[in-house]
């Protein structure tokens, strides 16, 4: 199926100083919804309700996203194995990619091919790579088969694998656009040793067209690390938190605690942003300079129009922004009934707060 030829490519928005925002998040609101196990995250709602992929798809789109990203995050054939699905990878492949193509012309978004982390890479065997690149290479003639307009590869613990993901992209991806994010650790460096600036600039100098972070940290720790690697990168950044509030004791969402134990992985709600974060996000990554910015786990709706309209955007969702002046009790809107207004807000503030 040939690439929307329309819109305004990646590389160009990018030479135009132009913010691109990118709504990921899939395989946490698959789970959410009832449709994808959380623990191997595979994304068999590709072939079993291929109709719920293309509606939080679109739903994504009508929140403001420029990029509507193909669901093949962890449909490898690793992942795949997982779950003794391995003889369906080509299948899920082809069917997550013909989907986000049809969206993205729809819409008028740029459709990403995804190139994910394998979770079979050993830095400490080599043996390992020749796997990882198999993958690699599976996944690229894929995406560039279904018609994608850029490449993205994501989520990697370790700069040697990141690189690996870029190897193949240059190789194999037909000259399309390459990001490359790597998923920030608690002690600030990758698994095989690089600080998160000095993995970023290699892979900036060995041809990514744009590299950053995504996932792991949440919009408040994410927002010092991109400073630092804004200070040693000259291209465009992306960054792409979760949807959690993790702190600087507790930077990622794997580290967060509850009542003592990991809260990661069905805790997590507990510690769900507020729409203000990704409003405080948006504005740091504009004063920061980063030009691709987006949520990656933990994404909704709601969270994306509010970091859109941030932005400076008004997505067709912007039709349903709160409007709190006519709600019956906290508004001011003339037809509103004092009996509510006064009387039920009275009776709705906390006791120790009431005069």
């Amino acid at each position: 199926m040939p690439a929307q030829t329309k819109v305004k490519g990646l590389r160009e928005r990018f030479a135009a100083g132009e913010t691109v925002l990118a709504a990921e998040g899939y395989v946490f609101e698959m789970e959410r919804r009832g449709y994808l196990q959380a623990g191997p995250f595979v994304p068999e709602v590709v072939l079993e309700h291929p109709e719920l992929v293309r509606q939080l798809t679109r739903e994504f789109a009508h929140a403001g996203s420029d990029i509507t990203l193909a669901f093949t995050y962890y449909g490898h054939r690793e992942k795949l194995r997982m779950v003794n699905r391995e003889n369906d990878l080509e299948k899920l492949n082809s069917m997550a990619l013909k989907i986000a193509r049809e969206v993205a012309n729809e819409t008028g978004t740029l459709m990403a091919g995804n190139i994910c982390n394998t979770t079979c890479y050993d830095p400490t065997n080599e043996e390992s790579f020749k796997e990882v690149r198999r993958i690699f290479k599976e996944e690229v003639e894929w995406a560039v088969k279904g018609g994608a307009d850029l490449l993205l590869a994501e989520t990697y613990n370790d700069f040697g694998e990141a690189m690996l993901a870029l190897e193949a992209m240059k190789q194999h991806g037909n000259g399309l656009p390459t990001i490359v994010m790597l998923a920030p650790q608690t002690d600030n460096k990758t698994r095989d040793g690089y600080s998160y600036p000095d993995a970023c600039r290699r892979l900036e100098q060995a041809g990514a067209d744009c590299v950053g972070l995504n996932c792991n940290f949440g919009p408040q720790t994410m927002i010092p690390a991109m400073r630092e690697i804004r200070k040693v990168c000259k291209g465009p950044l992306a960054a792409l938190p979760v949807g959690y509030r993790t702190t600087e004791k507790e930077p990622q969402m794997q580290s967060l605690t509850l009542n003592g134990k990991r809260a990661f992985y069905e805790e997590l709600d507990a510690f769900c942003c507020a729409r203000s974060d990704f409003a405080d996000f948006g504005k740091a990554m504009k004063e920061i300079g980063v030009l691709y910015v987006g949520i990656c786990c933990g994404n909704c709706s709601r969270y994306f129009r509010k970091l859109a309209e941030t932005m400076g955007r008004k997505p067709e969702a912007s039709r349903y922004t709160p409007d709190m002046s006519r709600h019956f009790v906290y508004g001011n809107h003339e037809r509103l009934k004092k009996c509510n207004t006064e009387g039920l807000k009275y009776l709705y503030t906390p006791t120790e707060n009431k005069a």
